[in-house]
Formats: C-alpha cells, sequence, structure tokens
C-alpha cells in the first residue's frame, strides 16, 4: 500500500515529463510563422519611429546652429568692445548654400562661401570667424540685413535685423538682434515646439 502511495504521487510528475518529451515542437523553438508575425512588428515599429527620428535629427542641427549664431553674436559685440574697433557680422547666400563671417573693416570687404571659407580684399581687414551652412546640410542662413555693425563707442548694433536658420522641413530659429546688440530667440508661427512664437 505504501508502494502505491508513492507510485501515486510520481505518477503526475512522469506524466508532465512524458508530455514535453512527446511534443518535440517545444524544443525546436520558433515556427516559420511566429518568426514573419515578429518581422512585421518590427517592420510596422520601425515604420512608425523613421519620421520622428528624422524631426529629432533635424531640430537637433536645427537648434544646435541657432545657438552657435546667437554665441557668435554675442561674440562679436564683446569683440568690438574689447578691441575698440568696429567688428561685423556678414550675411551670403547662393546656390551652393549660405554663410556668416565676423570680421572687421567695411561692410563689403570680406566674403564668405556654405564651406565656411572667408576671404577678405583689403588686407587691414581680418576674419574672426566664418561658418558655412551648405545646401545639402538640411540647414539654411536667411537675413534680412546684409551686415551689422558692431560700434565699440555707442556699443550699439546698425542696423538691427533678424537671422532665420530654416531646416528643410521649414521649422525656422529666429534670431533678432536689436540696436543694443542683444538678441532674442523665437520661432516663426512657432513651427518649432519650446520657442515663443514670433
Amino acid at each position: 500500500m505504501q508502494g502505491q502511495h508513492v507510485s501515486a504521487c510520481r505518477s503526475p510528475v512522469s506524466r508532465t515529463d512524458d508530455a514535453i518529451a512527446a511534443a518535440p515542437w517545444l524544443e525546436q523553438g520558433s515556427t516559420l510563422l511566429e518568426l514573419m508575425v515578429v518581422l512585421g512588428i518590427v517592420a510596422l515599429t520601425i515604420g512608425a519611429a523613421a519620421p520622428s527620428l528624422l524631426e529629432f535629427q533635424e531640430r537637433y542641427r536645427l537648434e544646435g546652429r541657432a545657438i552657435e549664431l546667437v554665441t557668435d553674436l554675442h561674440y562679436v559685440r564683446s569683440e568690438a568692445l574689447s578691441r575698440n574697433q568696429v567688428m561685423r557680422i556678414s550675411f551670403n547666400s547662393d546656390a551652393a548654400g549660405s554663410c556668416y563671417v565676423l570680421h572687421t573693416g567695411a561692410a563689403g570687404d570680406c566674403h564668405c562661401d556654405s564651406s565656411g571659407t572667408a576671404l577678405c580684399q583689403d588686407t587691414d581687414n581680418s576674419v574672426v570667424k566664418s561658418v558655412g551652412f551648405a545646401a545639402e546640410s538640411g540647414i539654411r542662413l536667411q537675413a534680412n540685413v546684409a551686415s551689422m555693425l558692431f560700434d565699440p563707442g555707442r556699443g550699439t548694433t546698425t542696423p538691427a535685423g533678424s537671422v532665420n536658420l530654416i531646416g528643410s522641413s521649414g521649422k525656422t530659429i529666429r534670431q533678432i538682434v536689436n540696436i543694443t546688440g542683444r538678441t532674442r530667440t523665437c520661432s516663426p508661427e512657432g513651427s518649432v515646439s519650446g520657442y515663443k512664437a514670433c
């Protein structure tokens, strides 16, 4: 009787072991159908995430360039004061892209290109910095003035103006420079979230 009791207790365990051994498909892994379902889900997830990723990359580049521009606007103003010399930021654009150059001298004395290369015609003038925006980069620069002069004596900027950085999707961050050389950042029509609309 005692032996039967032990046998009865072991019976369910041995039946379970027998059931697993009798189902070879459990050991074979995924079936082709299961694999296709997983691949379909992965493809849909990637397809849904791709536009968001591209939008994130564009915003990242746009904000990086906007921060660089406002830093350079502050820098050229401080250079004018520290050198006690008139400084300028001049803008240029063509089919290959756009650029800006920080320099001494008159508005037309120094030019830049989309590769970031700058040159001054008058050897008395010098380039402090030049930044290019090649067309294929997806970011372009658009200014409503050709050049801004930073006067060390008066501490003013002439003329006041605004500079747009525009992404390939049309999203825009604008830097507005007032007559005192201070900058304000906004986004036309609120096209870039997180920025005040202007």
